[in-house]
């Protein structure tokens, strides 16, 4: 007896040290089974006291009468499947006749509380079956990426959800995308990670960072194209103007659309055309967007009018022709100047780090969810690199990207160098480098020998 106890209290000691100090580890041991065992055991009470329950049919109470037997008690949702996740349980449920998916939605902050988890959320599969994910710990205070993520050409994970699901970005269903967030927000790695994850890719990179090139010229060897200041960036927009116009032209002359052809042949894009004749996909990356729109001069003006111009044709007009904006900046209102608030209608991706006002999250959720707005708002200055993701279908989420260095990102590049396409209309843009070195060169502090 006596070494049973002891074992029991190592067991205890064991599991309280993993929940303080390694979360992760602790749910994967102990913390699932436990709240599985909770789930099941408190499900019906749970759901009754959150008004997750419908009466009995009319049917079962006259049998019940028929038959003299109790009134027969409310009935929950049924469970379809309760599965266990390496950060929590996903717990499928079919509705009953009469309840919504909203009534779970409402209820997600009461399930919490009485299911003993971290976080809760719910989302709609299909009529009446809806999934409610439950979080075991805070997944986005160490973010760790899970190793099997799924990949596919222009979708790529770049942050980790609160729920524990991978966040992606996928171009091809969200060609466009704005990402906000003040000083030390974490935008910067951020941009990072969505660098490292499209340089294993068939992909252009082109890169403008009016900010003498410090956050993206580091990653020169795996970008197609650079620009440093707004007079080189005006050009070499023009110059992806130019290109898109080719692209069109070239798919133009493969559309081969006639009576006789059938639909499926007709090709409207570039993902449409036979891969051989497939241009490359282009990703434009844009640092700091306020530094080109402001200016101090009539000569400025004029050129970041041609700026901002060129960057609406390219959001309202890129997308089939393979080429996707992303844009970076503090700030997106209607102070920089017209043009803006056309430009920012065309970014259907919106993310959000810590802002500094209301205003500003205003400009990235305004137009889309209230209510990611107020999360915006509410991401803690400890926090850097949280942020709030959302679409133009008002549906956001908080997530967290790994935290990744600059010099990670430089390996990565360095490594995937070889897969830098060359695009003859930004050939005038591509930056020169020096090979890489074939081994290290070691150091040393003593003086080379002389004769």
């Amino acid at each position: 007896m006596t070494w049973f106890m002891v074992a029991v209290v190592v067991v205890v000691a064991a599991a309280g040290l993993l929940r303080w100090r390694r979360p992760a580890w602790y749910w994967l041991t102990f913390g699932a089974l436990v709240a599985t065992v909770r789930v099941l055991f408190r499900y019906a009470s749970v759901m009754e006291a959150c008004g997750l329950t419908v009466p009995p049919s009319r049917w079962r109470l006259a049998l019940a009468r028929m038959t003299n037997r109790p009134a027969p008690e409310s009935r929950p949702p049924r469970i379809l499947r309760l599965r266990p996740t390496r950060t929590g349980l996903v717990l499928r449920l079919k509705l009953q006749p009469g309840q919504d998916a909203f009534d779970v939605a409402a209820a997600t902050d009461r399930l919490r509380h009485s299911f003993g988890v971290y976080g809760v959320t719910s989302g709609e599969l299909r009529s009446g079956v809806v999934e409610v994910r439950m979080t075991g710990y805070d997944v986005l205070q160490r973010v760790q990426m899970p190793a099997p993520a799924e990949t596919r050409p222009m979708r790529i994970p770049v942050a980790l959800r609160e729920d524990g699901a991978v966040h992606y970005r996928d171009y091809r269903a969200v060609p466009h995308g704005l990402t906000l967030g003040a000083t030390e927000s974490g935008k910067s790695v951020y941009q990072r990670n969505l660098v490292a994850g499209l340089a294993p890719h068939h992909v252009a990179l082109v890169g403008i960072d009016c900010k003498q090139g410090v956050e993206l010229f580091p990653l020169a060897r795996r970008f197609s194209a650079l620009a440093d200041n707004p007079d080189t960036a005006l050009d070499l927009l023009e110059a992806l103007v130019g290109h898109m116009e080719e692209v069109y032209q070239l798919i133009r002359a493969e559309q081969r659309i006639s009576v006789a052809v059938p639909d499926a042949e007709i090709a409207a894009d570039i993902w449409d055309l036979r891969e051989d004749l497939r241009p490359v996909p282009v990703v434009v990356l844009v640092d700091e967007v306020a530094e080109l729109a402001l200016f101090a001069s009539k000569e400025e003006e004029k050129r970041r009018d041609r700026i901002i111009t060129a960057l609406v044709r390219l959001a309202q007009l890129g997308r089939a022709a393979g080429i996707y904006l992303e844009i970076c900046g503090q700030r997106f209102g209607s102070e920089l100047g017209k043009g803006i608030t056309m430009l920012r209608a065309q970014l259907t991706g919106r993310t959000a780090h810590r802002v500094n006002d209301e205003t500003s999250a205003n400009m990235a959720f305004g137009d889309v969810s209230p209510d990611a707005v107020l999360a915006a708002i509410q991401i803690p200055t400890d926090t850097p690199g949280v942020a709030v993701t959302g679409d133009s279908t008002g549906g956001w989420a908080r997530i967290r990207a790994p935290h990744t260095t600059l010099r990670e990102a430089v390996n990565i590049c360095n490594k995937h160098a070889d897969r830098t396409p060359d695009v003859p209309a930004l050939a005038a843009f591509r930056p020169a480098l020096a090979p890489l070195p074939k081994a290290r060169v070691p150091l040393s502090k003593t003086a080379p020998a002389t004769a």
